[in-house]
């Protein structure tokens, strides 16, 4: 079964998650893993950490009669890249005129200016709504179901058509995009070329390198759905244009005590951004990865190890922030076992597997992994439950085109 891939900006499992020990109730209540949920008040009892606006997600029925949490508007928030997919079934000729690998994601540079052209003369491409962190909200409001929108998006894009076809499929995905408009830049896209079961993902940022925390994070009424959020996202991919909004994001969540979620993305960035990324680890509540990002991550971190189960634990283990939060590590390896580690142990969920002729497009089934794991996250679920969404909307976009979805999911 191959590997699958983030959308322009990873390569995660499909199928659905088996606990490989133990009950998961059980092991819920053994492990702890309430201190990975947003933290839940009592009736009647106040959050001083949490915003005071009266629009604030506190301030509306955020539980239901029984206690429970219920969705609500802007409780999902995640920041990153919106590009365009422009997608081809292309040759290794092509590749080799580029110079891409099979299986990679890079970002474009002066050798790929043309590669959006040529792609569009010499193959039948198809169009369709990207990046990573957005497809993952995309995924997670479809998961979530409800008729708000629950998931917020921030990002930068150009005053175009493009701009404008992916501000329409925010809309028609019921997610509250709240986009930085630039003139100054196309919006940013990534191609998408496959061969066969591989994909190799080649992003031009473009007007979402544009983004400018003073003239858009900052701004008031964004700031109020940042803090009005329960659970934080935004992919590793984002340090390359703005560390400075992850970082405010991220001390944001601590000092409130709610999840902030990264993802490695990337093996590049783990790479050449270690400065940026070193910053952000102490903040992490959650970190998804997938083997090949997980082994370069360990190298650069010296970890001197191989063994995804180690290396899982190692980085559970790093410093962090919000000690009231253990951190939670999650690392997917295909058609192997999802590694997850809870500071107690490192613990195995077994993915189904799918016939390689049911597998239609890889790409993005990374991004749909996250966004099932976070609907269920935000909605306060064991730690059993948020990895099978994950792992069954993962299972579900490698059926299709892309990553896109159904009508409804089809989750029990």
């Amino acid at each position: 079964m191959s590997r699958k891939r983030r959308s322009g900006e990873g390569i995660l499992p499909s199928g659905v998650g088996e606990e490989t020990e133990r009950g998961a109730a059980a092991a819920a209540r053994e492990h702890g893993e309430e201190a990975l949920r947003p933290k839940r008040l009592r009736r009647g009892e106040s959050d001083p950490a949490r915003s005071t606006n009266k629009d604030s997600a506190t301030s509306k029925a955020s539980n239901d009669k029984d206690g429970g949490p219920v969705a609500c508007e802007n409780m999902l928030f995640g920041m990153g890249n919106p590009l365009l997919d422009i997608s081809a079934i292309v040759d290794k000729d092509f590749l080799d005129k580029y110079g891409l690998k099979a299986n990679d994601q890079i970002l474009a540079d002066e050798k790929h200016k043309e590669i959006f052209e040529d792609m569009v003369k010499r193959f039948s491409v198809e169009y369709l709504a990207g990046g990573s962190t957005q497809n993952s909200m995309r995924v997670a409001q479809w998961m979530i179901g409800h008729p708000c929108k629950a998931a917020t998006f921030f990002g930068c894009v150009g005053e175009d058509a493009f701009g404008a076809t992916l501000r329409r499929k925010a809309e028609e995905a019921g997610v509250d995009a709240r986009y930085q408009v630039t003139s100054s830049a196309a919006t940013g896209s990534c191609a998408v070329c496959v061969t066969g079961d591989n994909r190799s993902l080649v992003a031009n940022l473009a007007a979402a390198n544009g983004y400018v925390k003073e003239q858009h994070l900052d701004l008031p009424e964004n700031w109020a759905l940042v803090q009005k959020a329960r659970v934080y996202y935004i992919a590793g991919f984002f340090m390359t244009v703005s560390p400075d909004s992850m970082m405010a994001v991220a001390t944001l969540a601590a000092k409130q005590n709610k999840p902030f979620c990264l993802n490695l993305s990337a093996p590049f960035l783990a790479q050449h951004y270690g400065a940026e990324l070193s910053r952000l680890l102490p903040y992490v509540d959650v970190l998804f990865g997938n083997e090949t990002e997980a082994a370069t991550f360990a190298r650069e971190r010296g970890f001197e190890t191989e063994d995804i189960e180690v290396i899982s634990k190692k980085a559970q283990a790093l410093p962090k922030q919000n000690t009231a939060r253990p951190r939670l590590v999650v690392f997917t390896q295909g058609k192997d076992p999802t590694v997850v580690a809870n500071g107690k142990e490192v613990r195995l969920f077994s993915v189904l597997p799918i016939k390689p002729e049911e597998i239609i497009d890889t790409n993005g089934a990374g991004d749909a992994f996250v966004g099932g794991f976070l609907s269920k996250l935000v909605m306060e679920c064991p730690l059993e439950e948020c990895i099978r969404a994950g792992h069954y909307t993962a299972n579900t976009v490698i059926r299709r085109s892309g990553c896109t979805l159904p009508a409804l999911p089809d989750f029990h």
